[in-house]
Parts: C-alpha cells; structure tokens; sequence
C-alpha cells in the first residue's frame, strides 16, 4: 500500500519539481538569461503553443488567397470565369439554336419545301373576309350610338372636305389592253391589262398604302385604302415605288408594272376593286383605253 502511495507522488513531483534553464557565455561561462521551468510549464506552453500555430495555420488557409496554392482548392477568380464562361456558353448555344431554325426556314423557303395552302389565288382579301364572316360582326348599344353621333357630327359639319362622293373619280392606274375581264362566276374579281415591262403604275385616287410586299404568288403587291370603303390592289408588279403606311395622291407613281409571281404569264396590271368588303368591276368606274 505504501508503494502505491508513492508513486503518484513521483508522478506529482517529477511533474512539479523547479529546474533552472540557463544561458551561458560559452567563454566566460557568465550567466545570460536563466528561467525556472517545471515539466507541467514545459508541457503546457507547448500545448498552447501548437494550439496557437494549428489555429493560424487554419485561418491562413481558410481566410487568405494562400489556399490557392494547396493541392485540393481552387482559385476563387477562376471559379467565377468559369461561371462567366458557363452563363456566355448557355447564351451562344441558344443564338445558334435560334440562328439554325432561322437558315432552316429560309433554306425551305428557296427550296420550294413549304407547306401549300389553298386560297383563292386572285384576292389577298377574299381569305380575310372568309375569317371574318366566322366572326360576330353585329354592333352592341353603345356602337350604334356611336355611329349615330358621328353621322350626325358629319352631316351638320360646315368644315367638310371638298371632295364628296359626287365627285369622287377614279383614275386608270395605266391604259392599255385587257386580256382577261373581270369574272365573279370563276372568281376573277380583277382586270388584267397587259403593258410594256416597267411601264408606271398609278395610284387611281388618294388613299393611304396598307400593303406593300413581295408575295410568292402573285409578285409584288401594293394595297391602297381609299374613302368611302374603297381598296385598290395592285398585283405582278416588279418594282414598289412605296411603302406601307405612305399616303399617296391619285396619278402618283406607286410601282412598274411587271412579270412576278407564279401566277403571272407576261408583263401586265392585275388591277381589283373592292368596297365595303366586296369586290367590283373596275371597268364599270375606269376606262382602260
């Protein structure tokens, strides 16, 4: 029992027991510096000490760009230029796309390779019209008043503009021969006047240009709204001296008369009226000769 006793008093002591660290002049043997250490001091200093060079080790690493160079991180600029990359990558790859569906479309288009659709092959019109009748077209309350006001506003108006349905007159958009008259029963509803290549065609009254593009069909089109519910077309043309959305004076140059289009056997003027909607016998208002 009293070795027992002993031992942890060794233990104790050995641990608690003062030792001096000196420094000496190795010549002269004089004391430089001298501390009074123990075992426990000895071991709890170094303890703190690996502590505090484990912690700021960490921190280095952890909070400074030091990181970088240890195998297994990577660089934080380099992260975000390969996010960067990522993002720009995503955006081209959806332009190319978008580009691609584009020439594909374009490639059918000269092709050949699109899907027909029957319609009737003389009137742009005709086809609106066929939608619009599937369409409730009947007025409410508050149109009807409407309309009423501003017929009422337009008869008693003293600033009216000189010209009146009396003496509105239409002019020839060009003179020369027709080779087909206007048919409602084969759904002609046009005059075909055959002129010269490039011969000027002109506007038969004022109006403003709702139409003027290339069709596969019938060439080049110009449409013109006039008043009173009047439209002129204007088909096979091969050039348009105007635009959609010009307003035009009658005799003006719109286009030259031409030869384009699918439809077209030779250099002349597919010329339509319509009013309200319905189409009309432009030799009943014009004369061609």
């Amino acid at each position: 029992m009293a070795d027992k006793k002993k031992k942890p008093k060794k233990i104790k002591g050995k641990l608690l027991n003062k030792y001096r660290l000196m420094i000496l002049n190795e010549h002269t043997f004089e004391e430089r510096l001298s501390f009074k250490l123990s075992r426990l001091n000895v071991f709890v200093l170094t303890s703190l000490l690996a502590i505090f060079l484990i912690t700021l080790t960490y921190l280095l690493i952890a909070l400074t760009p030091l990181r970088e160079y240890i195998p297994g991180y990577s660089s934080t600029a380099l992260k975000k230029k390969a996010t960067e990359l990522n993002y720009k990558t995503d955006s081209l790859q959806r332009v190319i796309s978008l580009n691609d569906r584009y020439y594909e479309s374009i490639k059918k288009v000269l092709t050949g390779d699109v899907t027909k659709v029957d319609f009737n092959k003389d009137s742009i019109i005709e086809a609106v019209k066929l939608e619009a009748s599937e369409v409730d077209l009947s007025p409410i309350a508050e149109d009807s008043l409407l309309r009423e006001k501003v017929d009422k506003e337009d008869k008693y108006n003293l600033f009216e503009s000189a010209t009146s349905a009396t003496n509105f007159v239409l002019f020839p958009p060009v003179s020369g021969t027709i080779s087909e008259h206007y048919n409602a029963k084969e759904k002609h509803y046009a005059v075909d006047i055959v002129v010269a290549k490039d011969t000027p065609i002109k506007a038969t009254a004022d109006g403003i240009v709702i139409f003027s593009e290339w069709t596969s069909s019938t060439g080049y089109v110009i449409i013109i709204e006039h008043s009173y519910g009047l439209i002129s077309i204007y088909k096979h043309n091969a050039t348009l001296t105007k635009a959609q959305g010009d307003l035009v004076k009658a005799g003006e140059v719109i286009a030259t008369a031409g030869n384009t289009g699918e439809l077209s056997t030779g250099p002349h003027l597919h010329f339509e009226l319509w009013n309200d909607g319905y189409p009309i016998n432009p030799t009943n208002f014009i004369d061609f000769k």
